[in-house]
């Protein structure tokens, strides 16, 4: 059951008299106006991914059907968009593996630690079977359309104090890591002492030394200016970081049956101009950090994939069981 906080509530009433327009379908022939939300800035990515789709949108239908993006987490935060997709306030929001795990905790498979070996090996996984059966699972439970995966990064861990080359240089250390008990349970694994606190609160938290570090992809670390309260990043590539494009069943429902299809078509198409996104503005953000007088290393795998392990036995039916993992695990791993 969804149990709905009180902010949550004020916040769906606030903005109900912004996007109550999407939910009145015109017979006229009146523009059709969906309103989205995600978390990133307006450069981020994801808003790329969402401009295809309002782009799409607009010539499929002859300019009848548009998104209102909403970046920043202007209107909501992530689990609070998730949750107003479900109940249909909102038409869309891009739920990262992390965020939905809340929700859906099958989409944990996806942030088992070095499930992933390559960016080619994540995208053929979340493209096939295994994004379809976790994909379903996450309609049924969120009442929405799946429109296809987004990609957020590979994450890496930083902090202030020294290099991390083994897990035994994580020990005691105070690590941020994202919203997933698997991930939490992995830095814990790894000897570190893991906290889920508040994305927004983490740069005065490592300024005034309340954590040591955190993990994250290269372009959150130059975007929120970590660089400036940070000194080593090591490359432990330990999560691959997917994100369904999620779109609210409810609103979906009361669309043209044209609009319906332009969206489809949309939602595909985005994928590639998301993920082309995403893969630029690492890239960029990568040679950017390099200036900044950060220290980068790479690490032992085989060390963190021998921990690892442990985190795969104590949540593997959770995600669907062992032999579900070892069908995406490279064989030559196993």
């Amino acid at each position: 059951m969804l149990v709905i906080s009180r902010k949550l509530l004020e916040t769906i009433f606030v903005i109900y008299f912004i996007v109550i327009s999407v939910n009145c379908w015109s017979e006229n022939n009146e523009k059709i106006v969906i309103k989205v939300s995600h978390n990133g800035s307006d450069q981020h990515p994801h808003q790329a991914g969402y401009e295809k789709i309002s782009e799409i949108l607009e010539k499929q239908t002859n300019g009848r059907a548009k998104l209102e993006i909403f970046p920043s987490s202007q209107i909501a935060s992530e689990e609070e968009a998730i949750e107003m997709v479900k109940l249909g306030v909102i038409g869309s929001t891009s739920a990262s593996s992390g965020g939905l795990s809340r929700f859906v905790p099958e989409v944990d498979l996806f942030n088992l630690p070095f499930i992933f070996d390559s960016l080619g090996h994540f995208y053929d996984v979340i493209d096939g079977p295994i994004g379809d059966k976790i994909a379903k699972k996450i309609e049924k439970k969120l009442n929405c359309i799946v429109l296809g995966w987004w990609f957020s990064g590979i994450r890496n861990t930083w902090n202030s104090e020294k290099p991390i080359y083994t897990p035994k240089d994580l020990e005691g250390m105070k690590i941020r890591v994202i919203g997933s008990s698997i991930v939490l349970d992995t830095f814990n694994a790894f000897g570190a002492q893991a906290t889920n606190m508040s994305f927004g609160e983490l740069y005065s938290a490592i300024q005034q030394g309340v954590l040591d570090g955190a993990e994250c992809d290269h372009i959150d670390l130059l975007v929120e200016k970590f660089y400036e309260v940070t000194k080593y990043v090591s490359y432990t590539e330990h999560l691959y970081l997917s994100v369904a494009l999620i779109f609210s069943k409810k609103q979906f429902n009361k669309l043209p049956e044209d609009v319906q299809k332009a969206l489809l078509i949309a939602g595909k198409e985005s994928i590639k101009a998301q993920r082309n996104a995403m893969e630029l503005k690492t890239r960029e953000a990568r040679d950017q950090l390099y200036q900044k007088q950060l220290v980068f290393n790479k690490v032992e795998k085989k060390q963190f994939r021998e921990k690892a392990k442990l985190v795969y036995q104590k949540h593997s039916d959770r995600v669907g069981g062992m032999s579900l993992i070892n069908q995406i695990v490279s064989p030559n791993r196993q």
